[in-house]
């Protein structure tokens, strides 16, 4: 009987005003506060600011994350962190600015070189404390063990390391009320993204993952849509916090796949946010796992809709892909690759590109190779 695995991940600080209290937690006196300037300017981090103050805790601010962070940027929050001796990092923002925050704290505090530690299990060394606040209920960074950055300015590359995972996740929903609903929709799909790829990952599948992943997909299904209509619903807002959350602890310990391996080139190269770009690529990616993928794919078609329960396997699969269409299509966001500048001719690159990502298309129910990747690419168009 093979044995399983599963590390639970942070402490959770969860609900509306948790923000507030990130210094009572983080476990520093100076600590490195990473952000990027579109949250600055919303004043969304102001509440965290002003309860470190209260608490005592010195806050350097480091808020130039852009979009798909490079590894530059990481450098010189590093860099920003040493000159002002901080001995924390907190990371408040979307999916962006925690994965710097977590790989800037695990600089500092073991002054590994970046270029060392890239791939999976090198990143032995300390890190300072952590704490990381999400404004998107999407990617789950707050709990996972990865971070992904751009270099040589297109190829998404990843850390993953248990080192990363933070000490605290603070889930603030009234955080996410100003999200646009572009924003809300492709955050959320990306989460369920998570939990499907988690509950049907070829390597690392165990039974704790699959309970996270289905709540999550529960959770995230029945709230996608009420958070997207009436933004200030903190119960949405919240349900979809908590989802992502469990999402990402699922796939913290079952990794993602195809979906992914074939989402990061678009946001390499064509600069699309990364949850559409597994939005875009969801329902095809999942016909073609359909074969082996099957059953999983029934389990969670029934999950989502009960209706399905009396029908066959095959239909509850299939009704699991349409279902999660429909969110994306209702939820408002695009449908085809051609809508976000995609084109015939860029489909080879892409699929050069997707390649690449062998540590996630290792753990697709069915291997893709260049070609396959290239017609899914041509589906998606």
């Amino acid at each position: 009987m093979a044995l399983d695995t599963f590390f639970y991940g942070p402490r959770v600080l969860n609900g509306a005003g948790a923000s507030a209290r990130l210094g009572e937690v983080i476990g520093a006196r100076h600590i490195l506060f990473v952000s990027d300037a579109g949250v600055m300017s919303l004043g969304l981090a102001d509440a965290a600011l002003a309860g470190l103050a209260h608490a005592g805790v010195e806050a350097t601010i480091f808020a130039a994350v852009e979009p798909d962070p490079s590894r530059a940027t990481v450098l010189e929050a590093v860099e920003a962190g040493r000159a002002a001796g901080v001995d924390g990092v907190i990371g408040l923002g979307g999916g962006s600015p925690m994965d710097v925050a977590k790989l800037v704290a695990y600089l500092i505090g073991s002054d590994d070189d970046l270029d060392d530690i890239w791939g999976v299990g090198k990143a032995i060394g300390r890190r300072l404390p952590l704490a990381l606040c999400p404004t998107t209920a999407g990617t789950g960074s707050e709990a996972t063990p990865v971070t992904v950055i751009t270099v040589d300015g297109a190829e998404k590359r990843g850390v993953s390391s248990a080192a990363l995972i933070p000490d605290w996740a603070v889930l603030d929903p009234q955080l996410t009320t100003g999200l646009p609903r572009a924003a809300t929709a492709a955050t959320g799909v990306d989460a369920m993204v998570h939990a499907i790829e988690a509950y049907t990952s070829l390597r690392l599948k165990n039974p704790l993952s699959d309970m996270l992943a289905r709540e999550a997909l529960r959770l995230l299904s029945a709230n996608l849509l009420r958070a997207c209509e009436a933004p200030d619903n903190l119960d949405a807002r919240g349900a979809m916090l908590l989802g992502a959350h469990l999402a990402g602890v699922a796939f913290a310990n079952a990794p993602v796949a195809g979906v992914h391996a074939l989402a990061y080139p678009l946001g390499g190269h064509f600069h699309v946010p990364h949850g559409l770009s597994n939005a875009l690529m969801l329902p095809h990616v999942l016909g073609f796992n359909m074969d082996a993928a099957m059953p999983l794919y029934a389990e969670l078609g029934v999950l989502l809709d009960s209706a399905l329960a009396p029908l066959g396997a095959q239909a509850q699969a299939q009704g699991l892909v349409e279902i999660m269409r429909d969110l994306s299509r209702d939820s408002g966001l695009p449908q085809q690759l051609r809508a976000v500048g995609v084109g015939a001719d860029d489909l080879g690159l892409l699929a050069r590109e997707a390649m690449k990502q062998e540590r996630l298309l290792a753990n697709n129910p069915i291997p893709i190779a260049e070609a396959d990747a290239i017609r899914l690419y041509e589906a998606a168009l």
